[in-house]
């Protein structure tokens, strides 16, 4: 039945992955505004709305969909050679992707703890995690190394 329903998922897949993606790229963004430009409590507040807004509404969702479809096409039979490297070279970028998106909950949560050490530099330099992680995923898939 998943067979027939392939490009289905795949076309939620991707539409999942790339509002996960969008998030894990705002959301460290979002958190060196907060960090450089939150210049009292009011301001604080608004970024921690909006922060857990993305986290929660978007990012959150979009992740579960991601795992959900994609745990779908692999249990198609056929759709993928496991003897290659390539699935194996995804799924630990999809490892790392969902790490990161684990490390931005907690350093939301740190936020709203009040307990946040980070530099807007600490926050533009895990900014590149992801970006790192969607090359591996993409080249694994397209290149299919």
């Amino acid at each position: 039945m998943l067979s027939d329903l392939y490009l289905w998922i795949k076309a939620v897949h991707i539409m999942a992955v790339i509002s996960w993606m969008a998030g894990l790229f705002y959301l460290p963004r979002l958190f060196v505004y907060h960090v450089e430009r939150s210049d009292g409590a009011a301001m604080g507040a608004v970024f921690q709305t909006m922060e857990e807004k993305l986290l929660r509404v978007i990012m959150n969702p979009a992740m579960i969909v991601a795992w959900v479809t994609g745990l779908m096409m692999v249990s198609i039979p056929g759709l993928i050679t496991w003897s290659s490297i390539w699935p194996w070279s995804k799924f630990i970028g999809l490892i790392g992707m969902t790490w990161f998106h684990m490390w931005c909950a907690r350093r939301r949560r740190i936020f709203t703890e009040g307990g946040n050490t980070l530099t807007g530099r600490n926050y533009r330099m895990m900014n590149e995690v992801p970006t790192v992680m969607m090359v591996l995923i993409v080249l694994s898939v397209v290149v299919k190394f």
